[in-house]
């Protein structure tokens, strides 16, 4: 990985998810990016390996479970693969697909409403008020916390009206590992955290992030104060804002949209050279460009 070689070879889609949710979030870019002729793998976290409703009924995986021990996982998942890599994360996983990308990993990364890295100290109330069933209360440190419904519907579906997000909290929402959010908390006035990354690092894959204009867990404003710390370093950092799209962005109506965009992104700014033939093949070209010369000069 990380070769400028012209390539014919489809690189590989990894896929991960963050916390409250499990691989089902990304159903319909798995089923997309396979039409597509991609190899996807969106493989949980350590210790979800079942479905949505057992992990409902025993969550005790997610009991102290630390950020490191779930990037640690992904990295030897990606170091196995003999293709090359693009790495995709909503959320947490978001900020996992920072931390991989960090460690050397990935061709190119795309990183969706993702938390922040160390060092970003911005905590909008959306945010607090999100999180609050967890970092509210220290009690839950090592704890697995659920969303209730109506959290979950601030939280990620606030697109939706309470009946149509209850169906979406059915299908897809798990405990969450309050120790990986409190590692995140820690983080915002630490830059020696463990979401640390080296923002001035040239030699990475490209970087983009997608925000959602009506996000209510991590607004834009986050991850543009995300990209702006990147401002150090040479390699390709874009930004792109999705207005009225949500944390539920993935799977929200014309999620379609966005996972065409990130892909197209993707294989246009790959550090391995795809063929111009792939890149025009992966799908219909979007409307929407992402400004590339150090976008955070601008937000």
């Amino acid at each position: 990985m990380g070769t400028s070689a012209r390539s014919t070879v489809k690189p590989t889609i990894v896929l991960i998810h963050g916390v409250w949710l499990t691989p089902r979030s990304w159903e319909g870019w798995i089923d997309r990016y396979q039409k597509a002729g991609y190899k996807v793998l969106a493989p949980p976290w350590p210790g979800l390996e079942g479905e949505v409703e057992a992990i409902r009924r025993d969550p005790s995986a997610l009991k102290g479970l630390r950020l490191t021990t779930v990037v640690d996982h992904y990295e030897r998942i990606i170091r196995k693969l003999d293709t090359p890599v693009i790495l995709m994360g909503h959320s947490f996983g978001g900020l996992i697909v920072q931390l991989l990308v960090d460690r050397g990993l990935g061709e190119a990364g795309v990183v969706i409403d993702s938390a922040q890295s160390a060092g970003v100290p911005v905590l909008p109330f959306s945010t607090v008020r999100a999180t609050f069933s967890v970092l509210g209360n220290p009690f839950t440190f090592n704890k697995a916390v659920s969303l209730t419904p109506s959290q979950f519907n601030y939280a990620f579906t606030n697109e939706l009206d309470p009946v149509e997000s209850r169906k979406v909290y059915d299908r897809l929402a798990i405990p969450g590992s309050a120790r990986i959010l409190w590692d995140g908390a820690f983080s915002l006035l630490n830059p020696k955290a463990p979401s640390k990354v080296n923002y001035g690092k040239n030699d990475r894959a490209p970087l983009l992030f997608i925000a959602g204009g009506s996000d209510h867990l991590v607004p834009a404003s986050i991850n543009k104060a995300n990209v702006r710390k990147y401002a150090k370093s040479n390699a390709v950092t874009a930004y792109r804002e999705f207005p009225g799209r949500t944390h539920h962005t993935v799977g929200q109506a014309g999620w379609e949209q966005v996972a065409d965009f990130a892909l197209s992104w993707a294989l246009e700014n790959a550090h391995y050279q795809v063929t111009g033939d792939e890149v025009q093949a992966a799908f219909a070209p979007t409307p929407m460009r992402v400004e590339q010369d150090r976008p955070e000069a601008r937000l």
